[in-house]
């Protein structure tokens, strides 16, 4: 069973019902769900996952002391612990996780405090520039069972994603460090044969690919070690995809270089004002890295290989394609 699905059977089962008893007159100032920190809260948890941190157990979201003081804070808490140690054959945690409390009672203002620094939530473009996505993702993810004054609701659907100049800034930054370590940078270090750059280069490239894969399907990516789990589009693909872009790319360059280059040298109106070869060789260089990242890279990264394309039938055709080849 997935943690969000044991958090919201135990909700129902023994939550609500000791909210709806004890606690009535709060049922209008409270939110109530799983969201946060944790593989649960994001649907990525299996089995491997409930050896640590994984409960029966949900957030009871308060408002300000101006609306619920500490003292009614106090008995939300004792009255959430005294629920049932044991549910559908998982036991409750006694000590609380490192790093805090995931379920139990959290003020709201403390809640968005942790995530994005402001009791409030309420980011300049600044703020959204500078912000870890998995942050963000920890305020939006998991599932709100129930949100009596809708504050927390509406905190979540403001934070939905990035507003669009921000993913468009992000999207430009990515896209050019792929550039800059995977087709520029990893060919100079295995010149020099410097393996272990070459490697962190590769790492840049595939680090910012998958920024990219986010950005483009508007969805904040997670915490590292979630993210091939975070996104519907292929990741074999991609990297076919882009395996194929990058090594067109880097025949481009290099064949179009030299091209360009016996072009400019044999042009003899460039010898007669005194254009060297050296000089003809950078100008080739430099028009022909600028035509192929315009006309190859950005437009096949944006409408090929960062869509949800399978391009395997294109090299494998299947028996039924043949049949119907036929």
């Amino acid at each position: 069973m997935k943690g969000i699905e044991l958090s919201e059977a135990f909700y129902n089962e023994y939550g609500l019902p000791m909210l709806r008893e004890q606690f009535p007159e709060l049922l209008d100032k409270i939110a109530l769900g799983i969201c946060g920190s944790g593989s649960e809260c994001f649907g990525y948890d299996d089995e491997i996952s409930q050896d640590h941190d994984f409960e029966p157990g949900f957030c009871i979201f308060i408002p300000d002391e101006s609306q619920i003081d500490s003292k009614t804070e106090f008995r939300l808490e004792r009255a959430y612990s005294k629920l049932p140690k044991e549910f559908m054959g998982y036991k409750r945690s006694v000590l609380k996780p490192v790093g805090g409390a995931r379920h139990g009672v959290i003020r709201i203002s403390d809640f968005l405090s942790d995530k994005t620094g402001t009791p409030s939530a309420e980011l300049s473009l600044r703020e959204w520039l500078t912000l870890p996505e998995q942050a963000l993702s920890e305020v939006t993810n998991g599932k709100i069972f129930y949100d009596g004054p809708g504050t927390l609701t509406r905190v979540r659907e403001s934070l939905a994603y990035l507003p669009e100049e921000v993913r468009l800034k992000k999207l430009a930054g990515n896209l050019l460090i792929m550039a800059q370590s995977g087709q520029y940078n990893y060919s100079r270090c295995i010149s020099r044969n410097e393996g272990a750059s070459a490697q962190l280069a590769i790492f840049e490239l595939v680090k910012s690919a998958l920024s990219v894969i986010f950005l483009l399907n508007r969805r904040y990516i997670p915490y590292y070690k979630w993210t091939f789990r975070g996104n519907e589009v292929s990741k074999r693909m991609v990297a076919i995809k882009y395996a194929l872009v990058w090594v067109g790319s880097l025949l481009l360059n290099s064949y179009g270089t030299e091209f360009v280059h016996y072009l400019l040298s044999n042009w003899q109106w460039l010898s007669s004002i005194g254009f060297k070869d050296a000089g003809c060789f950078m100008t080739a260089q430099l028009l022909v890295s600028f035509i192929v990242s315009v006309f190859w890279n950005i437009l096949l990264q944006r409408y090929f290989v960062f869509q949800d394309l399978d391009i395997r039938g294109f090299f494998f055709p299947s028996k039924q394609q043949d049949k119907n080849n036929d």
